[in-house]
């Protein structure tokens, strides 16, 4: 069934406003994919957040030009599958580790905000830990001299005690 030029329009703006939100967008060919692998996908996608499609190439090419995305419209050739997301290693881990399980899955490339990325690279980038294991070692790292430093005074009192307490042990 064809769309009206109403329900085109709606695809590339949908694809649009995804787009004004992402950090990256990751493409792949899925050729020969079972459709209960594709559910798969699509639920783990929707658990992180990855907003993810099979769209026609000529409605996305449409919607990125102008952005920072616009590098990608050369990749755009055959049946392939989006995956945009607002964290970009999320996107790309989600993706990465469906496509070891799947060799009919096959990332063809990516791109974030004006970097147009290999599949190598989106490899790469899912390989590095996500937004909260940064932010927790971050956490870590700024927590440790506080947390040493009021172990350090907690030290003086309790030296004090301990010594009065061996001195009643000993009367």
């Amino acid at each position: 069934m064809s769309l009206n030029l109403e329900q085109k329009k709606a695809i590339v703006a949908e694809v649009s406003t995804q787009l004004t939100n992402a950090q990256a967008i990751i493409l792949a060919e899925y050729r020969g994919l079972e459709v209960s692998h594709f559910t798969q996908l699509r639920a783990k996608a929707r658990e992180h957040g990855i907003y993810f499609r099979v769209i026609k190439n000529s409605f996305v090419r449409r919607a990125v030009e102008n952005t920072p995305y616009s590098g990608l419209s050369d990749q755009m050739v055959g049946p392939l599958a989006y995956g945009i997301g607002s964290d970009p290693v999320a996107t790309a881990k989600v993706l990465h580790e469906f496509a070891k399980g799947n060799d009919k899955f096959v990332i063809k490339a990516g791109a974030m905000a004006g970097a147009v990325l290999t599949s190598k690279e989106v490899a790469a980038l899912a390989s590095l830990p996500s937004r909260h294991e940064l932010l927790s070692k971050l956490m870590g790292t700024l927590q440790a001299p506080i947390t040493k430093f009021v172990r350090t005074l907690n030290e003086v009192p309790t030296k004090f005690v301990r010594g009065l307490a061996a001195i009643r042990d000993q009367k």
